[in-house]
């Protein structure tokens, strides 16, 4: 039985807006269904370009399970993943990607690079875009409007 785990990711989007980043949550799920990480964006705090959401799971996830494969794992983000955060997807082998809101600007899944349908793509996951995307487009909607 398919269980989205959106809300969790946009849990995850709202407290990185609260701590002042931009507002992008992920939830990383294990094959047995549980939750192997969630993180939301830290580049601010970390002082790192790459500490988007979706890195921070992955990273969490490689750790705990002391591989850098993660067969058979899914992943719930809030945002399209840049063309960094998909390299990273296709890397750790994940099974499944399912994002809320596209990113015509800095997409990396279905604009821009388009990673994983690249000839040199190592891996490609499959696939769902669309997943509770307004309420994810208007978190990033509401955190930018205030800062302009």
């Amino acid at each position: 039985m398919f269980k989205s785990h959106m809300d969790a990711a946009l849990a995850q989007a709202r407290a990185a807006a609260q701590r002042g980043e931009v507002p992008v949550g992920a939830v990383l799920v294990a094959p047995d269904g549980s939750i192997a990480a969630q993180a939301g964006n830290r580049t601010r705090e970390l002082s790192d370009p790459t500490a988007h959401a979706e890195i921070l799971v992955l990273r969490e996830a490689c750790v705990a399970a002391k591989t850098e494969r993660l067969h058979g794992f899914d992943l719930y983000v809030t945002l399209e993943p840049c063309a960094m955060c998909a390299a990273a997807i296709a890397a750790a082998r994940l099974r499944r990607v399912y994002y809320g809101a596209s990113d015509p600007k800095s997409g990396g899944v279905a604009h821009g690079a388009c990673v994983f349908s690249h000839p040199q793509a190592h891996h490609a996951p499959e696939v769902y875009e669309g997943i509770a995307e307004v309420e994810a487009a208007e978190l990033l909607r509401a955190f930018f409007s205030e800062r302009r």
